[in-house]
């Protein structure tokens, strides 16, 4: 099993390196109530990395985007709509937010959207670009933008 429990210089190091596609498959952005699972790797191809992009069937402003490391540490996480999230602390962080890694907690904190990088969270489309390149995702997936995206 993924060593779950990184360093915080580990985990800063795997969100900084440059990810690739790890194939050529076409996908379609999902609709309500999907979701995708994207393969990427770094350019030496030793690590493994997952694109995840999921939508709710209810709650259709609902979507998560994250990016994970080793199959099962999010990394980055960025959730549109849905509830808010409360924080170790206690503090609660409104929707939408972003969780990125910090040690002894995995993906546990969120903070608000840095709005100079997520710059129109309504248009999903943009917002995935955006997501990708916060995640120094270099060779994105080819995804199919959709009707509804």
């Amino acid at each position: 099993m993924a060593d779950m429990n990184l360093t915080q210089a580990e985990a800063d190091a795997l969100i900084a390196m440059d990810k690739y596609r790890a194939n050529e498959a076409r996908s379609d952005f999902p609709m309500a109530g999907q979701s995708l699972i994207l393969p990427l790797l770094s350019q030496d191809r030793r690590e493994h990395f997952l694109l995840d992009v999921s939508r709710g069937r209810i709650d259709l402003l609902k979507v998560k985007m994250q990016n994970r490391a080793r199959q099962v540490v999010v990394l980055v996480r960025l959730d549109l709509g849905g509830a808010p999230h409360r924080n170790p602390d206690d503090q609660e962080i409104p929707a939408p937010h972003l969780h990125v890694y910090r040690e002894g907690y995995g993906d546990k904190w969120a903070i608000p959207v840095p709005a100079d990088r997520f710059t129109a969270t309504a248009d999903l489309w943009k917002t995935l670009e955006e997501f990708m390149r916060f995640c120094n995702i270099t060779q994105p997936p080819h995804i199919e933008r959709g009707l509804f995206t």
